[in-house]
């Protein structure tokens, strides 16, 4: 969460640098595919109606929607599609169906995530260094192998984290508006009279003359927005007064001057259709640009990583992915993460997107439908927030989001029509991560259902074993446990085999809830179950910090001293074997069994010592 003390100004170049830097790049190749489709005849008239489109598809899906709009909508101070997804089910928790349908919605637009996230840099990055095209010819059989490479080195840094270079992300993207700018205006200049596009009556004269046409190259203008659920995913990070001011003050003026001069320079000459932005700059500069806008797709790549991560990690705390290693970058910032399956998942799918559709222009037919279908969930879920959390009326709410539903819509439709031109890639990898998180999820209810079913009261056993007690040892045991109030495996099986109880035991759950974050105070739920025993609950939020040991700290002065060289933890684990019964599929009972977490990963994700016990429990079938 963005520090109160941080000023105005840091923060708002903070946003510049990591917010903008998707959108910032996108006119690498939005105008080229929309002209360059070949659906738009070169006349005065139909230029100015496509930048017409373009500013005002910048001013209603940016401004008024994201900046104006969805940005309000903030679950303690954070946002992104699961603080909004934690928003709208908590707001309609008393309709058990409706929620269940919110849940699933939600969680098929966050695993389309990761289908942009494969899109996105792919396309970004090949578009800069296909500048070299430009330079000369002769470079063209360098592009591909030069964007893998210069992808291969930006993953392999990942696990060095960003915080040694995150500080030249604001200044290097600031100029790189500054030159998206002055590249703008420089041709804007000689046709100034390319600025009456700023009226909306050419974009509505354009529609009105050229419905069809208007139709199919909304899947290209589409391209303007790339990197707009930034503004609302890092929320937490900036807050909303530096996201809006470096909007309207840098990032949009820059944007909008940019398009307008690449339309000015395919008045003057309609061959630089080929790459617009690229021929605006004069000869000498051609390889100073090349370079920047690389640096500029690596920094949009980096943002759209590092929210990879971030969002994974929060999956996995509300329970709908495994638990994965998660290595801290930063021993200052708890948000600067690593996470090495995703990472190298990641580059793999980038790797064939970029080898598969070898050209920015067969990536841009790739590109539209997931990030519009998100668009389409988020809007959904905003009037869910402000009917039932914000008591509007709901005419206002219906007014206020139906619009945007509207204009989502209609640019899903348009680019459904890429579905059989690539658009199936991204639907694909959101379909293969949404099928994991349900099945995950589905399958670790199924299995806590079973425990539940077969359990031992926890009070009633402890009255039994101290009836006549063990031997009991120096030491604090901790047994963690899926439920509270239930006998752990892992202590059966110690009593079984040592024939021992530690002097101390706690019998510790961790609970995540469906809000960003939880404080200190309200960390531990305590229970003495007597003998120097107790139940304890550990709350956190989806975006605390998993630390069990650090939240254990806190029991002392309640008649237990947790120290590290006294503590045994101790991690039960169930055998998952997939059989052909009842409940899911046999195939998802079998992806079940086999995505079932290690306990490693389990005792690394809880930032349990080295000295943590696995203790393997009997088979449970699902």
């Amino acid at each position: 969460m963005q520090s109160s003390k941080s000023p105005l100004a840091a923060l708002t170049l903070g946003a510049i640098g990591v917010v903008y830097g998707d959108i910032g790049t996108s006119v690498l190749y939005a105008v080229k595919e929309v002209f360059g489709s070949g659906h738009v005849p070169f006349t005065t008239d139909n230029v100015y109606g496509i930048l017409s489109i373009f500013f005002w598809t910048l001013t209603v899906i940016v401004s008024l929607k994201y900046v104006v709009l969805v940005l309000r909508a903030d679950n303690n101070g954070e946002g992104g599609l699961i603080a909004m997804l934690a928003l709208a089910s908590q707001t309609v928790k008393d309709r058990p169906g409706l929620r269940r349908v919110l849940l699933a919605v939600g969680i098929f637009g966050t695993s389309l995530f990761y289908g942009d996230g494969v899109i996105t840099p792919a396309i970004s990055v090949l578009s800069a260094v296909e500048g070299l095209e430009v330079v000369s010819p002769r470079f063209t059989q360098y592009v591909i192998p030069l964007t893998l490479l210069i992808l291969f080195v930006l993953f392999f840094f990942q696990k060095n984290g960003t915080g040694d270079v995150g500080k030249f992300f604001g200044p290097v993207t600031l100029l790189w508006f500054l030159v998206l700018a002055v590249l703008g205006v420089s041709h804007i200049a000689r046709h100034p009279e390319i600025l009456v596009a700023l009226s909306p009556h050419h974009a509505l004269g354009f529609m009105w003359r050229n419905p069809g046409t208007t139709f199919i190259i909304l899947g290209a203008v589409v391209l303007c927005v790339t990197g707009a659920e930034a503004l609302y995913a890092d929320l937490g990070h900036f807050g909303k007064k530096p996201i809006r001011l470096a909007w309207f003050s840098v990032v949009m003026p820059a944007l909008t001057l940019n398009y307008f001069g690449q339309g000015a320079l395919l008045l003057a000459q309609p061959e630089a259709v080929k790459n617009p932005f690229y021929l605006m700059a004069p000869d000498w500069a051609l390889v100073p640009l090349v370079v920047l806008a690389t640096v500029a797709t690596v920094i949009a790549s980096q943002a759209l990583i590092t929210g990879a991560f971030s969002v994974t990690k929060q999956a996995m705390q509300l329970g709908y992915l495994p638990r994965l290693n998660v290595e801290h970058t930063s021993v200052r910032e708890t948000g600067q993460i690593y996470i090495p399956f995703v990472n190298w998942g990641l580059f793999i799918a980038i790797v064939l997107a970029v080898v598969l559709f070898r050209s920015s222009s067969n990536l841009a037919a790739a590109y539209g439908i997931a990030v519009t279908l998100d668009m389409l969930i988020t809007t959904t879920l905003t009037f869910f927030v402000i009917r039932y959390g914000w008591k509007y009326p709901l005419w206002l709410c219906v007014l206020a989001t139906g619009w945007f539903f509207v204009v989502d819509l209609t640019f899903f439709a348009s680019n459904m029509l890429k579905l059989f031109h690539g658009g199936w890639f991204p639907l694909l990898i959101g379909g293969c991560v949404f099928t994991l998180m349900m099945t995950w999820k589905q399958g670790r209810a199924m299995l806590n259902e079973k425990l539940r079913t077969d359990a031992i009261d926890l009070q009633s056993f402890l009255e039994s074993v101290f009836v006549s007690p063990p031997s009991r040892v120096e030491g604090t045991a901790v047994f963690l446990t899926a439920e509270p109030g239930t006998v752990p495996n892992a202590m059966l099986h110690n009593l079984k085999h040592n024939k021992v109880l530690h002097e101390h035991n706690l019998f510790v759950t961790v609970r995540s809830h469906e809000v960003p974050w939880i404080g200190l105070g309200k960390r531990l739920e305590v229970e003495s179950l007597g003998h120097n025993c107790w139940q304890v609950v550990i709350h956190y939020g989806f975006k605390n910090d998993f630390d069990v040991p650090r939240a254990l700290e806190h029991m002392r002065g309640r008649g237990c001293e947790i120290t590290p060289m006294t503590t045994s933890y101790f991690l039960s684990r169930d055998v998952v074997v997939p059989t052909m019964g009842g409940g899911m599929a046999p195939w998802r009972e079998k992806l079940f069994a086999q995505m079932h977490h290690n306990a490693s990963a389990a005792a690394d994700f809880l930032k349990l010592p080295n000295n943590a016990v696995v203790e393997l429990g009997s088979k449970i079938e699902i």
